[in-house]
């Protein structure tokens, strides 16, 4: 994959478009948009991913439903205030993008999308902002939820919720905030209850990189610190 211009937050999606695409915002008169890519787990089930394009990147009929779309970028965060509330939003923000044509079986195999390909990867390089929370299920399984801040070009940051499993979890209980980390996972969907204080729930989707292995980089220089999230 060509990372020339994404050094410390990059991805890989395949999959294919679902639901309608809708309008997201305009800067300096490009329209950006936003549509969902359903991606295959080897469980059979499916991750449902936002993904954020320009209008200058696509052709109508890229995003019609079922079309399967290969997508390079990063996994990018922004504050959304809702209600007096502040509300951090998740979205894959595109780089490039192209058709992916489905494969007859007497056909050979597509030169742009290959059997082994990876579907779903990405390489984030960020620090610990908060202490990681360990903890286990009644099953035994260990978890440890992680709040990566990776750092973006004009003094930005963006904070990726990210989840670890078994023995990462474990190692991750004792990470300090400010360590810097190479992780490397794939995003996921799930779905979960919010519940308010009079009572009502209503159901949300959260979005995390899951992950499949984690370093921690060692800095020859002086520690950096770790940007403000009030100015994401």
């Amino acid at each position: 994959m060509d990372t020339n211009y994404l050094e410390n937050n990059y991805l890989t999606l395949v999959g294919k478009v679902t639901g309608e695409k809708r309008f997201s915002h305009e800067i300096y008169g490009e329209r950006f948009y936003v549509f969902d890519l359903s991606i295959e787990r080897l469980s059979g089930n499916a991750d449902i991913i936002p993904v954020t394009v320009s209008e200058r990147l696509i052709k109508e009929e890229m995003l019609q439903e079922g079309k399967k779309l290969l997508v390079k970028g990063q996994f990018r965060s922004y504050n959304s205030y809702e209600n007096s509330r502040n509300r951090l939003i998740l979205t894959v923000f595109t780089k490039d993008i192209m058709e992916v044509e489905e494969k007859d079986e007497n056909e050979e195999e597509n030169e742009i999308v290959k059997k082994d390909m990876i579907t779903n990867e990405v390489v984030l390089i960020g620090y610990i902002c908060k202490k990681p929370i360990y903890r286990q299920t009644p099953f035994g399984r260990e978890i440890a939820d992680i709040l990566l801040a990776v750092n973006r070009a004009y003094n930005k940051s963006d904070y990726i919720p990210c989840i670890a499993w078994g023995r990462n979890a474990r190692f991750c209980q004792d990470l300090e905030v400010g360590i810097q980390v190479k992780i490397v996972g794939r995003v996921q969907s799930r779905t979960y209850e919010k519940k308010f204080e009079d009572g009502t729930v209503e159901q949300r989707v959260a979005y995390e990189v899951s992950v499949g292995s984690l370093e921690i980089i060692q800095e020859e220089e002086t520690e950096k610190e770790i940007p403000d999230q009030e100015a994401v």
